[in-house]
């Protein structure tokens, strides 16, 4: 059964891919690279801006995540962390392995806010 839907979820993306060559003078004409990037980098250097922001506050003593993860292993580590979590947090993804506490509530919160409201934006600029 598990094959099955492997298959399906192949095959659907393969159609997906053959409608979008098919139509990709009718694509290239609405989609812009340059706008592409450009959206890709703004979530990098959020993801990267909030992921700073929670390593440095954590290195401040303020507690932001439940078990501390921020608070335990090499500097690297942490930082590592605090990107994991900056980046399940501007992505809307919440795997739920990692909670905020405290003042890292309304950081993720409103980290959460711009990472939902980022590609309504890129599609107004797009379609606009």
């Amino acid at each position: 059964m598990d094959r099955f839907f492997a298959i399906l979820i192949i095959l659907i993306i393969i159609s997906s891919l053959f409608v979008f060559v098919k139509n990709y003078q009718d694509v290239r004409g609405a989609f812009s690279k340059e706008l592409f990037t450009s959206f890709i980098a703004i979530y990098f250097i959020l993801m990267l801006g909030f992921a700073l922001l929670y390593f440095l506050l954590s290195e401040a003593g303020f507690s932001l995540l439940v078990n501390q993860p921020l608070q335990s292993g090499t500097s690297f580590e942490r930082f590592f962390h605090s990107v994991y979590f900056s980046g399940v947090t501007l992505m809307t993804v919440g795997y739920g392995d990692v909670t905020p506490i405290g003042i890292g509530k309304p950081i993720a919160l409103f980290e959460a806010m711009i990472g939902y409201l980022l590609p309504a934006a890129f599609l107004y600029k797009l379609l606009g």
